[in-house]
């Protein structure tokens, strides 16, 4: 096994709600912040496949109505 599928991933979205996948064992970057989903690289991915629909920022979203 790679090092990669080694490594539990944690989902993080931003303020836009922008989704991304993050190290568990790595700080969380400035301006993100967990959502609760941990797990392997290909779960964490799955998941946001499933809760980012629309692919906007946020600000966009609104904009737009």
């Amino acid at each position: 096994m790679t090092e990669e599928a080694d490594t539990p991933y944690q989902v993080v979205a931003n303020d836009e709600e922008q989704f991304s996948i993050w190290p568990v064992d790595r700080a969380v970057p400035a301006g993100w912040h967990t959502v609760g989903k941990e797990g392997s690289k290909a779960d964490c991915l799955a998941h946001i496949e499933t809760v980012w629909t629309d692919m906007r920022p946020l600000s966009l979203r609104r904009a737009q109505g």
